[in-house]
């Protein structure tokens, strides 16, 4: 599900999330939740997804993800975000990681591993 320009969008119902977002959820605690923390929050490595995707759309994330970054930082040192463009696991998903972070950012639903609802088929 994308809107018209193309931007992954996720469904939450009584507190449950498309089989999607469910998948990105999946695919984060696979492949992201080591740098970026369990449930986008961020740590000692890494930023809270959940702030930055409150700053970027979905473009900018596919392109730091794709690209990968690297951040110059004065006490800090720098942060180096590595790029997955190669990585199968993650650009086949990266709409779907998208999803849950974005759910995650707009506080539509909470920490941990979200239930999943029964779509219409």
């Amino acid at each position: 599900m994308v809107d018209d320009e193309g931007v992954p969008l996720y469904a939450v119902r009584d507190g449950k999330v498309d089989q999607g977002t469910y998948n990105g959820y999946r695919r984060y605690a696979s492949a992201c939740h080591v740098c970026h923390g369990p449930d986008g929050l961020g740590s000692t490595f890494a930023p809270a997804l959940t702030d930055s995707l409150k700053r970027i759309d979905y473009w900018q994330f596919a392109e730091v993800v794709t690209n990968g970054r690297t951040n110059k930082g004065g006490a800090t040192g720098d942060r180096v975000m590595p790029t997955f463009g190669t990585d199968p696991n993650v650009m086949t998903n990266l709409a779907d990681i998208y999803r849950y972070l974005k759910a995650r950012s707009d506080e539509k639903i909470g920490r941990g591993r979200p239930e999943r609802y029964k779509s219409a088929s």
